[in-house]
C-alpha cells in the first residue's frame, strides 16, 4: 500500500466517522419533530422485525407532529404499538389510516442532558478520528521501514493527515455545536 492509499483509506474512513455522528445525533430529540428519530423502531411486519420506514411513510404535520401513515391498512396497530414500545417516551395517537405522533416540550433539564449527550457523542468521534491518525501514522512508519518509502513522503503524508484530523475535528465541533443549539432552542 502506498502513502497515498494510505492518506485516501484514511480520509474517507474520517468522513464515515462524520457521518455516524450527524446519523447518531439525528435520533436525539430536540423537541420539534423529525421523522429521523422513528428510523431506528422496528415493526412485526408478519413475523419478521422491519424498519419502521419500510412498512409506512414518515412525514411532518407541523413542527412538532410526526405523522406516520402506513402502506398497508391492517398494519396500524402493529407501527402505533412499536412507536409506544419504544424507548423515546412518545404517544402516537390513531386516526383512521394515519397515526400522529405529537412531540412533547422539553424541560430545560431535559435539554441540558441532551446537550451532555450531544458533547459525548462528539467526544467519542474525535477520539475515533485520532484512532485513525495514529493507525495511518503507524503504517507510514511501517513503510518507511521497510524502505517502500523515503522519510521525505512519510513526513509529508503525515503531515497531510494531520490536516485531515484537525478538519475533521473542526467540523465535529461544527455539527456539535448546531445540535446543541438546536437542543437548546426553545
Amino acid at each position: 500500500m502506498s502513502a497515498a492509499e494510505i492518506k485516501t483509506n484514511t480520509d474517507q474512513k474520517m468522513q464515515k466517522s462524520l457521518d455516524a455522528l450527524k446519523g447518531n445525533l439525528a435520533k436525539i430529540r430536540s423537541g420539534r419533530a423529525n421523522p429521523g428519530i422513528l428510523e431506528h423502531i422496528h415493526v412485526d411486519y408478519y413475523g419478521n422485525p422491519t424498519p419502521l420506514s419500510q412498512v409506512a411513510s414518515l412525514g411532518l404535520a407541523d413542527a412538532r407532529t410526526i405523522n406516520v401513515q402506513p402502506f398497508e391498512k391492517t398494519m396500524v396497530a402493529a407501527v402505533e404499538k412499536a412507536i409506544r414500545d419504544s424507548d423515546l417516551g412518545l404517544n402516537p395517537a390513531s386516526q383512521g389510516t394515519v397515526i400522529r405522533v405529537p412531540m412533547p416540550a422539553l424541560t430545560e433539564e431535559r435539554r441540558r442532558d441532551l446537550t451532555k449527550l450531544v458533547k459525548h457523542e462528539g467526544e467519542e468521534t474525535k477520539i475515533a478520528v485520532r484512532n485513525l491518525r495514529r493507525d495511518a501514522n503507524e503504517h507510514l512508519k511501517r513503510l518507511t521501514k521497510d524502505k517502500e518509502i523515503s522519510e521525505d513522503e512519510e513526513r509529508r503524508a503525515t503531515d497531510e493527515i494531520q490536516k485531515m484530523t484537525d478538519r475533521a475535528v473542526i467540523d465535529i465541533d461544527k455539527i456539535v455545536t448546531e445540535k446543541e443549539k438546536e437542543i437548546m432552542t426553545v
